[in-house]
């Protein structure tokens, strides 16, 4: 099977049936898809950890206190300890992939330091570990229909409360995830 589709910048958003408890009514955002495989977020699991909390591991301080309320996502289950900036506009740091004209992930600390400082990017998403598929594995799991998938939206990745990202994600679609039945095959 060879990759047909980019789905890069694309939202891959877990069909109701789909019970990995690591991807559970989640929603991914694609950061790089190719004939390899693929790469991405999930960008609506925060964890029991905020950004503050993050700053006092690095030893960093901020006199920005809204700031440090900020949640640390759980970006997927690969890597779990490494950190990943999801931002816009996409400004290049030490380590900077683009993945759309507006949209960036940086995996290198000084987006984090610049966030600290009140110099970092407008909009961002900060998660720890990743979503990751081997070659025609993410094909393979869309055959299944384990997923769906559309363009991501800016605003639902920086601005919607993260409980509503799942259901909007969707609805970007045209698909009700209410409506569809976790029941297949069964007449």
């Amino acid at each position: 099977m060879t990759t047909s589709v980019n789905l890069t910048n694309h939202f891959l958003i877990a069909m109701p049936a789909l019970n990995d408890p690591n991807f559970f009514h989640t929603v991914t955002l694609i950061c790089d898809h190719n004939e390899e495989g693929a790469m991405g977020l999930v960008i609506n699991r925060p964890l029991d950890l905020n950004l503050g909390e993050m700053l006092q591991q690095l030893e960093l301080e901020t006199a920005n206190t809204p700031l440090t309320r900020t949640p640390i996502y759980q970006g997927g289950p690969v890597q779990p300890e490494r950190g990943f900036v999801l931002h816009s506009p996409a400004r290049e740091w030490e380590a900077t992939v683009k993945v759309s004209d507006d949209l960036a992930l940086t995996m290198s600390q000084d987006i984090i330091h610049a966030i600290a400082e009140g110099k970092g990017p407008q909009h961002y998403l900060i998660a720890l570990g990743y979503a990751g598929w081997g070659k025609d594995q993410l094909e393979g799991e869309l055959a299944a229909n384990a997923w769906l998938s559309g363009p991501a939206d800016k605003s639902i990745l920086f601005e919607l409360p993260v409980e509503q990202r799942w259901a909007a994600s969707a609805a970007l679609i045209g698909v009700e995830l209410n409506l569809i039945s976790s029941d297949i095959g069964h007449a």
